[in-house]
């Protein structure tokens, strides 16, 4: 196989809903997109993906998951949140969701991240938006 190289900037941004669920959109507004930069999986490899989380003014995007292989998520911008939608001071710029790891994000305001799946992308259980006010009980 060849390598791949792909300009980012020249990839459209695209619903995320085959990935997430129909949760992906809230009211009509697409809150999570995806540019996919590379899908291996049909020769054994993995996925590739930017990842943009775009919660409404007021709320929180609240995620639940299993990976279904190993997950490297760099963040790029932005970055997670707590229940109370204020920066998570302890998400780090890099976290890996090794396969069959449960795991959650919460999201208050925008986030980009490139992540990277050894094989299939995670199995999203849950995708929700919440109040901020309400997410902390």
């Amino acid at each position: 196989m060849s390598s791949v190289r792909v300009d980012i900037d020249n990839v459209e941004w695209t619903s995320a809903v085959p990935f997430y669920g129909p949760g992906a959109v809230f009211h009509g507004q697409e809150i999570v997109q995806l540019k996919v930069l590379c899908d291996r999986r049909h020769e054994g490899g993995g996925i590739t993906w930017v990842v943009k989380f775009i919660p409404p003014a007021g709320k929180l995007i609240k995620i639940i998951a299993v990976a279904s292989s190993d997950e490297h998520v760099l963040i790029l911008e932005g970055g997670r949140s707590t229940k109370s939608g204020l920066p998570s001071n302890t998400s780090g710029g890099y976290s890996l969701n090794p396969k069959g790891q449960p795991h959650s994000a919460m999201f208050a305001s925008e986030m980009t991240a490139l992540v990277v799946y050894v094989g299939e992308p995670d199995e999203v259980k849950s995708i929700e938006v919440v109040d901020i006010a309400a997410s902390g009980k």
